[in-house]
């Protein structure tokens, strides 16, 4: 049980390190390459990272805990809830600021979910391959 509990901070750790690495790569971008517009999209894509990579550590946890034959399932969820929130979430955001907006918006938020899916993906790869 410790086990899983190391496990899951460890992944909540890991994703506040990929997240916060990748807002300061684009920040860097934004000094560098003086790009507008990158601070809102940024932003977004941080909390949308950070409150799914928190979300899916505990629940991991407590069903690593509770019922472990339920975790291909959990997987399973998991791809499809990140995937309808994701476009809810552009979504939201398109009817807020319009079309002209989006690609800015898109090409950052796509950063950070296509890490935070890879860092999903690699992650429980080698937690269930030790097991």
């Amino acid at each position: 049980m410790a086990n899983i509990d190391q496990l899951s901070k460890r992944y909540m750790r890991q994703q506040l390190f990929l997240t916060a690495g990748l807002f300061l790569i684009t920040l860097l971008v934004m000094q560098v390459w003086l790009v507008d517009g990158l601070l809102t999209p940024a932003i977004i894509s941080v909390a949308f990272t950070l409150v799914l990579g928190g979300v899916i550590g505990m629940v991991w946890c407590r069903i690593a805990k509770n019922s472990p034959e339920s975790l291909p399932t959990f997987f399973t969820a998991v791809s499809g809830f990140r995937l309808l929130l994701a476009l809810a979430v552009m979504f939201v955001y398109y009817l807020a600021v319009g079309r002209d907006n989006m690609l800015v918006f898109f090409l950052v938020f796509m950063a950070f979910y296509i890490v935070s899916l890879a860092h999903h993906s690699i992650f429980f790869a080698r937690v269930s391959n030790r097991s």
